[in-house]
């Protein structure tokens, strides 16, 4: 994705933001969410011909920049993998848990062992042990076909939604269940009620497509600092 694509992703954003609360815009309010939300995982995820902002990361990062922590960036200090890593666990969390009220993609198959990295939060307030630990030793293929089964399954939950339903409210009783498989630190609760604050339509808006759009874009950023291109 180039500028322009990147701008015109930001227009489409603000028109789903405009219209996913609207019951006559149902239908268009799905089919701009995938196509939006495809721009942001490997083009293998959706079977896609058309190159997206994940691909661009991943198209010629070596695996010493994918894993490099700290980096040293003006906006933040932690790896490429990680920004990768997070942004797919709040996908599946919030995506599974508080919209489709089921089991994180994470515990459905033994992805932690795959991984190699038994984190099961968000990584929001991770120390900077936990950080390089993350970075070092996650195995990147498994993250990658981690994210891909995360954003398949995203893709079939918000699909199946009904119009009303981008009204409701996250259900207070999911959030215990987030609080209970310990998916956020201690020190980040904040995260848990900011969510149990949002309507479905909320959760789609950010942690599912602006989230990992402005993610992706700093990892880009960060990879084109450490390989200078």
């Amino acid at each position: 994705m180039d500028l322009s694509q990147r701008k015109q992703w930001n227009e489409n954003h603000k028109k789903l933001t405009s219209v996913i609360l609207k019951p006559s815009e149902y239908q268009n309010s799905i089919g701009l969410f995938l196509s939006q939300h495809s721009l942001l995982h490997s083009s293998k995820m959706s079977n896609s011909p058309v190159a997206t902002l994940e691909d661009d990361l991943l198209k010629d990062l070596m695996e010493e920049s994918f894993r490099k922590y700290p980096v040293e960036a003006p906006d933040t200090r932690n790896s490429i993998v990680w920004h990768v890593w997070h942004v797919t666990r709040i996908e599946d969390m919030t995506m599974n848990i508080l919209v489709a009220e089921g089991d994180q993609v994470l515990h459905t198959y033994n992805w932690a062992k795959e991984l190699k990295v038994d984190y099961p939060h968000s990584g929001n307030q991770m120390t900077e042990i936990e950080i390089a630990d993350l970075s070092e030793n996650i195995d990147i293929n498994a993250l990658l076909e981690y994210r891909i089964e995360v954003g398949r399954k995203t893709r079939e939950i918000v699909s199946h939604l009904l119009p009303g339903e981008f009204r409701n409210k996250v259900d207070a009783g999911r959030i215990d269940i987030l609080k209970e498989q310990n998916a956020v630190k201690r020190e980040a609760s904040w995260l848990l009620e900011y969510w149990g604050n949002k309507t479905i339509a909320g959760l789609i808006l950010m942690p599912a497509t602006r989230h990992i759009f402005l993610h992706l874009n700093k990892a880009i950023r960060i990879k084109k600092r450490i390989q200078k291109i």
